[in-house]
């Protein structure tokens, strides 16, 4: 990797920045000054110092973000706030985006890396990587409907979703539910419960397969994912596993 590149992405400035601490001198490969921005240096094995500073290189960043509502799952937006503005500057350095999206209104879990293989995995209906939900709704959910959504349910454009695990905590006129789907369409719970007539107005993502959201973070708030909670991820298969309690 080329030296100018790896400190750019390890948060020492610019290409035009890292070129003038080169420049000047102040970085060393093996206690070696290094003279051109063009140098090729291994970030496994060198050891990279800025000013007698050394350099952590990352290849993947992984975070856990509880998603507010009122925020954006996008890297970019003109008009809102959006989860990658929550991230330090130090954390945006890699240039991680959110793995699937969560509705604007829509709260908890979301997953935040720059690993394109592993969003991948866990978004692809192959997969059937379950998405636990909670939600409240407007209205009595009743047996009737927990057969239909475990049927799978029509949606407003005629798309029959695949089978979904509706567990109905409260029946009363506003039902409290948890929603266990494999897909992930536009506005699909909302759309779901719509289909039988009723409306969500909260919802919360909790976990994705066995990977819950942490309690411990507050709106807004976010951490790195430990070593476990990584493999875990890149694990995750199928429904199966997915589902379990």
């Amino acid at each position: 990797m080329r030296i100018d590149k790896l400190l750019a992405n390890t948060g020492f400035g610019s290409r035009k920045e890292v070129k003038q601490l080169i420049k000047e001198g102040n970085v060393r490969q093996n206690n070696k000054i290094i003279k051109t921005a063009k140098a090729q240096v291994d970030p496994e094995s060198d050891q990279i110092t800025v000013l007698g500073e050394e350099v952590h290189y990352e290849e993947f960043v992984y975070f856990m973000l509880h998603k507010p509502a009122g925020v954006v799952s996008a890297t970019e937006d003109h008009r809102d706030e959006t989860v990658i503005d929550l991230l330090d500057e130090e954390d945006q350095v890699l240039q991680p985006f959110p793995v699937g999206r969560l509705d604007k209104d829509t709260e908890g879990l979301l997953l935040i890396t720059n690993d394109g293989k592993l969003a991948h995995q866990l978004l692809s209906p192959k997969k059937d990587v379950g998405k636990t939900y909670y939600a409240i709704i407007d209205g009595k959910v009743t047996e009737e409907d927990r057969k239909k959504f475990a049927a799978g349910v029509t949606l407003d454009d005629g798309y029959q979703t695949k089978p979904g695990q509706l567990t109905i905590l409260t029946s009363s006129e506003q039902s409290e539910i948890e929603l266990i789907i494999t897909e992930g369409k536009f506005h699909q719970v909302k759309r779901m419960f719509e289909a039988v007539n009723k409306k969500v107005v909260y919802l919360k993502r909790m976990a994705m397969g066995e990977w819950k959201l942490d309690e411990q973070l507050s709106k807004g708030e976010y951490r790195r994912l430990s070593d476990e909670e990584i493999s875990y991820l890149k694990q995750l298969k199928n429904e199966k596993n997915a589902q379990k309690k």
